[in-house]
């Protein structure tokens, strides 16, 4: 392929040259736009969602009240159970509502916020080895993902974990720096909060991690090694000590662990949270049909599917290809080189987590796939900025000219599952990318001037679509425990809301039920306040979704039986029985059984909170509210 150009960057910046010539007076505006631009794409029609996912917004209610709640991630202000992740995630939201009360913003934000750092510290991170161009790429490419631009905006762990996660990455590019101690060990501090945001997934980009380092740090193999045992410890220290809290702490004087059969923060970590999302062995967990993969295809084009395409899969062969050509171009360079270095960093997270992604076989929602986009995003700032350079090299001018046509042509794939949303569009990217393919084959023939102006087109061409994914992200709300961004596929209609379609996300069910927060009527309200504020619960209903509705609405403790499923053991129906009889829950709010369609409904784990409502049905007297069922356990 010829020889390889020494790495410049555009601007004439370049941190790692002895005595860095300045930044370019551009640079400041820019960012400036580009985190203005983000934190108010992340605002506008924020509390559209409601409460988004009101399982998390319940715990957050309940850490802003109970500090036993807040430390161990309770879901209900009563501490029966917790949800089924470790607690990090919930801290922000906690303080938010302590301080700015209950309410749609004071959960939202605080995601939106970390969104805008994700992309700050992703430009800091891709800045400082490839230069102010390719982070500036890499900030907008992250920005305009779509399933960002959705975990941003909504209340799961997926934001906190994706700014963990870039943390990490931008804490081991300075070690590299400045190989020592110091640095390696604030990286195992942040994988380890990283860890308690959830749980095993951020281990994906461990061996990325670890392979950079060993491979770019300026010292000796063995101190190489001890670093990263420095490193290690240092998670181990920052995520052990919840793990030990709850382990040493008498299961009487702490909430059911949820997610685990056996009140064991250990089997949460590699059971329902961990190996078995790999394996599909999960203990209580929830399938959504029979003789189907409740999960979608799996297999190498999982992410390229009709469910996950629009959500991350438009760029991530542009991004491989960053990845193959920028490790090629530098083959030649020698250990310390940090361009390859870099390369090494993003592609191995990269790498990882989809190959991970596109093979698991248990719980898979598509939101998941946030966790690909900063790795994604500086792939593409990087390689893009590494073909600019070396489009002297036919070979690159080819190979960036197919790369556009395949782009355009995944595009095109993901607008047509969405039908009926902005049709033109497809079309306009098809010609676009082939206007440009010619234009990069050729782009050695023109002046500065139309070479810019060919970029320009070349970027447009690849982001037009999820930009235009993302302007419906959010000009939608979203509810539920299952979101998607953007259109859906398939769908008759170009926007996710309309006025005779509910939320994304959202079923109009007002008792609730697995996936979807109950509705309670004012009137039920009103007969649900007849209780005792002293007691431990005002109410209990089986499932945290069907709990969280009423707890949200009501500010009362709501035990959810049987957790997030209805199917972890907690409480057993002893345990309840001696609840009632000690006057702790005045009612129980009863619904249909939890399930997703004819053939959904739980596999494994406990049938206590079964045994817990038939025991309800026959020996107490309910009242039907607006068409549900209530029992006075008093009585």
């Amino acid at each position: 392929m010829g020889s390889v150009v020494a790495v410049r960057p555009l601007s004439g910046y370049d941190r790692t040259m002895p005595g860095g010539k300045p930044a370019p007076k551009w640079e400041r505006p820019a960012v400036a736009f580009l985190l203005l631009g983000t934190l108010v794409t992340y605002l506008i029609n924020l509390s559209a969602s409601g409460w988004a996912n009101p399982f998390y917004s319940a715990a957050a209610q309940a850490g802003s009240k109970s500090w036993t709640a807040f430390l161990f991630g309770s879901f209900d202000i009563g501490n029966a159970v917790t949800v089924d992740k470790p607690p990090a995630f919930l801290w922000p939201m906690d303080i938010s509502v302590r301080i700015f009360g209950l309410n749609s913003w004071s959960i939202l934000v605080p995601q939106a916020l970390m969104g805008v750092a994700t992309v700050g510290v992703l430009y800091a991170a891709v800045r400082r080895w490839s230069g102010v161009e390719a982070a500036l790429i890499a900030g907008f490419v992250c920005a305009l993902t779509p399933i960002a631009a959705l975990m941003f905006r909504f209340n799961n762990p997926d934001a906190l974990l994706a700014l963990l996660m870039t943390s990490a990455v931008y804490f081991l590019i300075r070690a590299i720096e400045e190989p020592g101690y110091r640095w390696m060990t604030v990286v195992g501090l942040v994988m380890g909060l990283a860890f308690l945001t959830k749980m095993l997934q951020p281990l994906l980009i461990v061996p990325a991690l670890a392979i950079a380092y060993l491979v770019a740090a300026d010292t000796t193999l063995k101190r190489r090694f001890l670093h990263l045992l420095a490193a290690g410890g240092a998670m181990i220290v920052g995520a052990g000590w919840f793990i030990a809290l709850v382990s040493f702490t008498p299961a009487q004087n702490r909430p059911y662990i949820g997610g685990s059969q056996s009140n064991s923060i250990l089997d949460l970590i590699f059971g329902y949270n961990g190996l078995g999302r790999i394996s599909g062995n999960e203990d209580g967990s929830v399938h959504l049909s029979v003789n189907t993969n409740s999960w979608g295809d799996v297999g190498p084009l999982r992410m390229w599917g009709s469910k996950l395409g629009g959500q991350v899969g438009w760029l991530l062969f542009a991004a491989l290809v960053c990845l193959i050509l920028g490790l090629w171009l530098r083959r030649k360079t020698g250990r310390l080189d940090r361009e390859r270095a870099a390369y090494l960093l993003w592609g191995g997270w990269l790498i990882v987590t989809t190959l991970v992604f596109s093979y698991m076989q248990g719980i898979f929602h598509e939101y998941y796939t946030i966790a690909m986009a900063p790795a994604l995003a500086a792939l593409v700032g990087m390689g893009a900025v590494t073909g600019y350079r070396n489009r002297h090299l036919a070979s690159v001018r080819w190979i960036g000219a197919s790369t556009l046509l395949i782009t355009g042509a995944v595009a095109f794939w993901v607008l047509v599952q969405a039908a009926y949303f902005m049709p033109a569009l497809r079309w306009i990217i098809v010609a676009g990318a082939i206007v440009g393919a010619v234009g990069i084959v050729t782009i050695n023939r023109y002046r500065a001037a139309v070479r810019y102006s060919i970029a320009a087109l070349v970027a447009i061409v690849s982001l037009a679509g999820p930009a235009a994914y993302v302007a419906n992200t959010v000009d939608s709300g979203y509810q539920g425990s299952i979101v998607v961004a953007g259109p859906s596929a398939n769908s008759k209609r170009g926007k996710a809301r309309t006025e005779d379609t509910p939320i994304k996300g959202q079923l109009p069910r007002r008792a609730g039920g697995l996936l979807f927060a109950s509705d309670p009527s004012a009137a039920l309200l009103q007969y649900l306040q007849n209780g005792d504020r002293a007691q431990p619960w005002l109410a209990a209903a089986v499932g945290s979704q069907r709990a969280a509705g009423y707890q949200l609405a009501l500010g009362r403790s709501v035990m959810a039986i049987g957790g997030f499923n209805g199917s972890d053991p907690a409480p057993t129906l002893q345990q309840f029985k001696d609840l009632v009889a000690a006057g702790n829950v005045k009612w129980f709010i009863d619904g249909p059984p939890l399930g997703v369609g004819p053939a959904g409904g739980q596999v494994g784990g406990s049938r206590d909170a079964e045994l817990i409502q038939s025991w309800i049905r026959d020996n107490f007297t309910s009242a039907n509210i607006d068409g549900i069922d209530v029992y006075n356990l008093a009585s």
